[in-house]
């Protein structure tokens, strides 16, 4: 079995998988960060036996100084995740709309949290589609699940950890927005504008295209080229910390399962009007 293997599922894949006893749990996580939300795109059509879990409130807290998409409080996932059929030791398999973001923000909230058997359906609902594959608008009953929430299973940064990160010699902290709001040039969502300093912009469509992932050669080259070593500790933000799951997702896919994340990413930075905020396209200490 390949690295990728235990982190992505095709969907010819998955459609066997779900016709053999005892199928994997899917879980439907499609979002937005504006618009319509997700759950209107479940009740339209989803996999069949899929049940609908809401980043928003299952799998993040609520926004606040922490972030707009902390930590979930552990009771409240635990429940989330029972209530959707998660079993222990059971094997899980997530899906988004297709650009994989809150697939894999949800892939790593269950890592996180002790599950380990979690992959993401590559290409998320498109890719099913694309494939011939049968759609439901049943909304299954799941017996209840066993899942235990142990936090702590993948590594976090706050915000002090970020900012050494950034400053060290030795490490790298990725920011994957795109390049004008690292720059500083504009900012729609948070309240100033700019990038966490010493952090190196690596904006996400340079790895991952439409919710695709390259060969992990491929990754491994891309992330070298942003300073990204074998020996090096590396950790990755955003706006949010939905985005910067993905990129925690395809360092993983690269042979980094060291990789950390800055939940609180840009949005709690800024949260702190103490904190340094730097501008332009070359990383300052």
């Amino acid at each position: 079995m390949s690295a990728s293997d235990d982190l992505l599922v095709e969907a010819g894949r998955l459609a066997v998988e779900l016709g053999q006893p005892d199928p994997p749990t899917l879980l439907d996580v499609r979002w937005r960060l504006v618009g319509a939300p997700g759950r209107e795109d479940y009740a339209a059509g989803h996999l069949p036996g899929a049940v609908f879990v809401d980043l928003d409130t299952a799998l993040c807290g609520p926004p606040g100084p922490a972030g707009r998409h902390p930590l979930p409080d552990p009771a409240v996932l635990q429940a989330a995740l029972r209530a959707a059929g998660v079993r222990a030791g059971r094997p899980v398999v997530v899906y988004d709309g297709g650009d994989g973001m809150a697939a894999a923000r949800a892939w790593w909230t269950l890592r996180w949290a002790g599950h380990r058997p979690v992959r993401l359906l590559h290409g998320g609902f498109p890719a099913w589609l694309a494939a011939g594959l049968p759609v439901s608008t049943e909304v299954p009953t799941p017996e209840p699940g066993d899942v235990e929430v142990r936090p702590g299973a993948l590594p976090v940064l706050d915000a002090g950890e970020a900012a050494r990160l950034a400053a060290a010699d030795d490490g790298v902290l990725l920011d994957v927005r795109a390049a004008p709001r690292y720059r500083g040039e504009t900012e729609l969502i948070d309240p100033v504008a700019g990038h966490v300093p010493g952090a190196v912009n690596l904006p996400a469509g340079e790895y991952v295209a439409e919710g695709r992932f390259p060969a992990a050669e491929a990754l491994r080259e891309r992330f070298a080229a942003a300073g990204v070593g074998d020996d090096r500790p590396v950790g990755a933000y955003c706006g949010s910390g939905v985005t910067a799951a993905q990129a925690v997702f395809a360092l993983h896919l690269a042979g980094r399962p060291d990789a950390a994340l800055y939940v609180g990413s840009w949005s709690n930075w800024v949260a702190d009007p103490a904190r340094p905020v730097g501008t332009g396209a070359t990383p300052t200490a």
